[in-house]
């Protein structure tokens, strides 16, 4: 009996010193930094501390309209490749397109080639006239699918992997519905930033300046079919004025930023602004070799959402895979710009439709009142312990003690998120551990009226109520589980909370280490 009561002191006594340790850093700043600074922390939620919630829209249909278009352009190009002359086209839905060819036999060999090269789509032979024929493109309904699959869950992962270096590890992005993302960035104060941090497509392509064509014509309309006109925004670093320098470059990209293995800020030593300089991966590093070499002395823009960032001339031909990204940037917009090349583009551009920010204020309300709410929920349980049960009601109150520090510390190690229904879920956890320790003594109760000996009675109470109290506890666990599985974020942070404080009770409570058996 002796070495058992000396172990549970022993386990009890290296646990709390423990959880003190990992609790300290939550609650004070004023530690040394080799421990406040490292150790893990209870981060608050964005109704404790405030920040940014947004909801998104996907817009899924201009997803499947964008790839439809990229695929008519590498079909066009696939025909050109081949001697193949297309001489126009046109969209068909959000999903096909048609090139009109000349007539002749040209119809039946691009029908053929298409086929065989652009797998992924559906061709049709339409309408044949005396003055040519038209080939038919509709991707297959596999692809649209999987587009519209792809669209939501792809957005979640790209917009987490943009916030993730921002340090907002608590940061909740989560999906809502079929084609809705709602993101939570707690202690993030700048909404306009967060907006565009989250929203940007990023669709980095390079293409070529088209030299042949006059920009005035272009601006008056008259564009050849493989080239479009672009802007490039320059903003004067001491007036602030802005300019839109009008350019025409070629339709087909060359390469595109699904080919970036890295971005990083740098600072051009000659004109002292901010610029995101990249490196390409292995496939990229080839493509962008076989570029420069063949077109030295052309302009190559490079693009970002169908702006012209910059259009450098190619002096020579570059073998390193690295390229530069200049403009009137700043270090914070090279930053972000550089956060959104590396976790790539959005396959579907997302829109806001809801923006709120939340006040630190209103935060440090919601904490005051559920610390004030727990404070006196615990009050009144303690006090009823203490009248009800005298002594063992204080022993029931000290392994309550307990139970608060375990579930504090466990939050810690874990980096949890508190949210204010996180208070309730502990405050909850409060109320359930008590009960266990009602059904003990009221056990044990019984056994002293059945004439048994008090120690005797004791063990009996315990070992009779053991399994009441484990099949409860366990019942409540599923349900809190099943909670977090399946809930928002209000809700998930009102199962952790339960959750652990139900865990940590089948410790303080019920079983035989636990502390008020001792």
């Amino acid at each position: 009996m002796w070495k058992s009561i000396r172990w549970r002191t022993t386990l009890i006594a290296v646990l709390t010193v423990f959880s003190i340790a990992v609790v300290l850093p939550s609650l004070t700043d004023n530690l040394p930094e080799s421990w406040g600074k490292k150790a893990p922390k209870i981060r608050l939620g964005l109704d404790l501390q405030g920040g940014v919630f947004l909801r998104l829209v996907v817009e899924i249909d201009k997803a499947i309209e964008t790839t439809t278009l990229r695929y008519a352009d590498e079909s066009r190009a696939v025909c050109r490749a081949k001697g193949i002359p297309v001489l126009g086209w046109q969209k068909e839905g959000s999903d096909g397109f048609s090139l009109k060819l000349p007539p002749g036999d040209f119809a039946g060999k691009a029908l053929s080639l298409l086929k065989e090269e652009m797998g992924i789509i559906d061709f049709a032979l339409g309408d044949v006239r005396a003055d040519g024929a038209t080939v038919v493109g509709r991707m297959k309904p596999a692809e649209v699918q999987m587009i519209r699959a792809n669209a939501v869950s792809q957005g979640v992962d790209t917009i987490r992997n943009r916030i993730d270096p921002e340090g907002v590890r608590e940061a909740q992005v989560i999906p809502e519905g079929d084609d809705r993302i709602v993101i939570q960035l707690p202690g993030f104060k700048e909404q306009q930033r967060a907006i565009a941090l989250v929203s940007q497509v990023a669709l980095l392509e390079f293409k070529l300046v088209d030299e042949g064509v006059s920009v005035e014509e272009a601006m008056k309309g008259n564009i050849p079919e493989d080239a479009q006109l672009l802007y490039q925004v320059t903003t004067d670093r001491q007036t602030g004025k802005m300019a839109k320098n009008p350019m025409v470059v070629k339709k087909r990209a060359l390469l595109t930023g699904d080919k970036i293995k890295s971005a990083k800020v740098n600072f051009e030593s000659t004109k002292g602004g901010a610029a995101v300089s990249v490196a390409f991966d292995t496939q990229g590093t080839k493509i962008f070799d076989r570029i420069t070499a063949e077109n030295v002395k052309r302009r190559l823009a490079i693009i970002l959402d169908g702006n012209v960032k910059s259009a450098p001339v190619i002096q020579e031909r570059i073998s390193g895979g690295e390229a530069q990204i200049t403009g009137s940037f700043t270090a914070e917009e090279a930053a972000d710009l550089a956060v959104v090349l590396r976790s790539g583009a959005l396959i579907a551009p997302v829109k806001v439709i809801q923006n709120v920010t939340v006040g630190p204020s209103l935060g440090q309300d919601s904490i005051q009142k559920g610390i004030r709410a727990g404070v006196i929920g615990a009050l009144l349980v303690v006090l009823f312990m203490a009248f009800y049960y005298r002594f063992s009601g204080l022993v029931a109150d000290f392994a309550l003690i307990f139970n608060i520090l375990f579930l504090l510390a466990g939050m810690a190690l874990l980096e949890a998120t508190l949210t204010l229904p996180g208070i309730a879920g502990v405050i909850l956890a409060i109320g359930i551990a008590v009960d266990s320790n009602v059904l003990i003594f009221e056990r044990i109760r019984e056994e002293i009226r059945a004439k048994k000996p008090v120690r005797a009675a004791i063990d009996a109470g315990y070992d009779k109520a053991f399994w009441t109290v484990v099949d409860s506890h366990v019942t409540t666990l599923i349900t809190a589980l099943i909670l977090f599985q399946f809930g928002t974020g209000p809700i998930k942070g009102f199962a952790v909370t339960l959750s652990m404080g139900v865990a940590i009770n089948l410790f303080t409570a019920s079983t035989p280490g636990g502390l008020c058996r001792r």
